[in-house]
């Protein structure tokens, strides 16, 4: 099985679905990662570990090793620039022609010959407008795809459910299908966090202020994640029939969800 992972920034394909990307590689699946940016506009690290106008050649680099440690196959960049995080820490997209991002998300799926694409949800999960952009152009260029005659199934990550441990990073609008228990391949999801130093401050700030002690990475690593399919649209209250999903059961670590 082919996938191509879509994201926005680096880190966003650990952060969010880490544990179902090594999931499915060890299931033997071939993982593209497509990353829109370098992160030029994200954190330098505390302290920092290189100059603003380094930070893109840096995150890159970490995005590579951080694909490595989760068995994809591949990285590629579309070369969009992130813009720099603005006064009250307000968070922008990285481009405003969606068309041709669609495009080149749709010309990249039948590059790799993928069967299936995944990417952020419609919320964009904290709301990130960079996240919802990527949304967005996938939900586009599955159109494309289609008219195409190609028929992708389409995922996204840190879907809703119940006890949700991190509800400020879910997407809300978005019920689970799927659920992942990713204990198997924590070690790796960690190792892949591990790897994106400049953003450790950023990963572990909001867990430090909670507990009111120093937090270490691994120890803010999720162990469960979810996913939503967007296309085919499920049926109401019937479990998941796609070769993804049954990809995953056979790992016997994805457990359906109850859906409307």
């Amino acid at each position: 099985m082919n996938i191509l992972a879509y994201f926005a920034h680096p880190d966003d394909e650990t952060m969010l679905c880490g544990g179902t990307l090594a999931l499915l590689a060890r299931q033997g699946a071939q993982i593209t990662l497509l990353c829109a940016t370098r992160g030029e506009g994200g954190e330098t690290g505390e302290p920092p570990l290189c100059a603003r106008e380094q930070l893109g050649a840096l995150r890159e680099a970490e995005l590579r090793c951080a694909a490595a440690a989760l068995g994809l196959v591949r990285v590629d960049l579309l070369d969009y620039v992130d813009p720099t995080v603005g006064p009250d820490n307000t968070l922008f997209a990285f481009c405003e022609d969606e068309e041709t991002l669609a495009r080149q998300v749709a010309d990249e799926y039948l590059r790799v010959e993928a069967q299936v694409l995944f990417s952020h949800g419609s919320n964009g999960e904290y709301g990130h407008p960079a996240h919802r952009l990527c949304h967005r152009s996938a939900l586009r260029a599955l159109e494309l795809l289609r008219a195409a005659g190609s028929d992708p199934l389409f995922y996204t990550a840190q879907a809703a459910y119940p006890d949700h441990p991190l509800p400020l990073l879910m997407n809300a609008d978005d019920p689970a299908h799927l659920l992942l228990d990713c204990t198997p391949v924590l070690a790796h999801k960690t190792q892949a966090a591990l790897c994106h130093r400049t953003q450790h401050a950023l990963f572990v700030r909001r867990a430090t202020q909670d507990l009111g002690r120093p937090v270490s990475v691994p120890e803010v690593i999720l162990a469960t994640e979810s996913l939503h399919r967007v296309y085919p649209p499920a049926a109401a209250g019937e479990p998941l029939r796609d070769p993804l999903a049954d990809f995953l059961r056979a790992s016997g670590f994805a457990q359906d969800l109850p859906h409307a």
